[in-house]
C-alpha cells in the first residue's frame, strides 16, 4: 500500500487519535525495522528492535469490521514481532476504544501503564492512552 492509501484508510478508522497523514506514514515506512502487513482492507504497522517490537497502529475499513480482520492483522503482528526477535511487544490505545481494547484483551495484552489526558479529544476534553504489553513465550 501507498503512504496515500494507509492515511486514507486511517483517517477512515480514527479520530482519536488523529489519523496520520502521508507524509508520516511515509517517514516511518523507511525506518528501520518497521514492518507493514496488511492489504487495503485493513494494516497493522509495527516497529522492531533489541528485542522489543511496539505496534505503531492497526486499522480495519469500518465495513469490514467485526469479521476477524482486525484479530488475524494482531497474530500476524505477534508472529512478525517474534520472527524479528522480540521477546515483548508494546502498543497504546485510547482508553475509551473499547472495541479495540476488547480485541487485545482477548489476545493475551495486558495494561501495563497509563498516561493521564493524553489524547485531545476532538472540541474538547482527552483521553488517557493506555500501554499495553504482551510477553511471547520463549524457544
Amino acid at each position: 500500500m501507498t503512504p496515500a492509501a494507509l492515511a486514507a484508510l486511517h483517517a477512515a478508522c480514527f479520530t482519536t487519535p488523529r489519523p496520520w497523514s502521508a507524509a508520516e506514514f511515509a517517514s516511518l515506512l523507511v525506518l528501520p525495522g518497521v514492518f507493514l502487513l496488511g492489504d487495503s482492507r485493513g494494516f497493522v504497522l509495527g516497529r522492531a528492535a533489541a528485542g522489543e517490537a511496539e505496534l505503531l497502529t492497526l486499522a480495519v475499513a469500518p465495513a469490514l469490521r467485526r469479521q476477524g480482520l482486525g484479530r488475524a492483522l494482531l497474530a500476524a503482528f505477534e508472529a512478525a514481532a517474534q520472527a524479528e526477535g522480540a521477546g515483548v511487544a508494546y502498543l497504546e490505545v485510547a482508553a475509551a476504544n473499547a472495541p479495540a481494547r476488547a480485541l487485545y484483551a482477548a489476545a493475551g495484552w495486558r495494561e501495563a501503564g497509563r498516561r493521564r489526558g493524553y489524547y485531545q479529544l476532538p472540541g474538547s476534553g482527552t483521553d488517557d492512552a493506555l500501554v499495553l504489553a504482551r510477553a511471547f513465550a520463549t524457544p
